[in-house]
């Protein structure tokens, strides 16, 4: 739950500054394609939430080296992580999207943390909707990253939860591509 207000704060600036003060038609004038500034934007941001999340691998350690009999379950832990760092590359890929929509970075932080919210949640809330019980619920459960997400946090690692992740970020930094290619 921290991450869906972390990343969004860690990404709000990325493109809104860039259009509120100007720089961006500097960057317009290098000799770096869109794709390479969404790309490099999108992994600056990444490596600051992943900065974020490093102190609690300590913690995980801590309590294995602490515990009296076997320890932690290190398959779920490992897979926690793993979900974890897609998780977290999912929302700063949303992130800079959102960022790309508008010059201010308040309302960048804003619909950010919105669409993070309804992509993790949204759509495992509008599976329960009694209108969509029988088949159609778990389709639309499927959409949404909760359901991927708490897959491989029990530690099961499926390529079609990796597939997933992988699509949501490719998709979103797409759009966000055609967004600055357009500008």
């Amino acid at each position: 739950w921290i991450l869906l207000f972390l990343v969004p704060a860690v990404t709000m600036r990325s493109w809104s500054d860039e259009f509120r003060t100007g720089t961006f038609e500097i960057l317009k004038t290098r000799p770096v394609t869109p794709g390479n500034l969404v790309f490099g934007k999108f992994l600056g941001a990444f490596s600051i939430v992943l900065i974020a999340l490093l102190p609690t691998i300590a913690y995980a350690f801590s309590v294995q080296a602490l515990s009296m009999d076997r320890g932690i379950d290190t398959g779920a832990t490992t897979g926690s992580y793993i979900g974890l760092v897609l998780l977290a590359a999912s929302f700063t890929a949303i992130g800079t999207w959102c960022s790309s929509l508008t010059s201010n970075s308040v309302v960048a932080f804003l619909v950010s943390a919105f669409v993070c919210f309804v992509m993790y949640t949204g759509f495992t809330a509008i599976s329960k909707l009694p209108a969509f019980q029988g088949n159609a619920d778990y389709f639309l459960e499927m959409i949404g990253i909760d359901f991927h997400y708490s897959r491989i946090s029990k530690g099961v690692v499926d390529s079609r939860d990796i597939i997933y992740f992988g699509s949501v970020i490719a998709f979103f930094l797409l759009i966000t591509n055609r967004k600055i290619a357009v500008r």
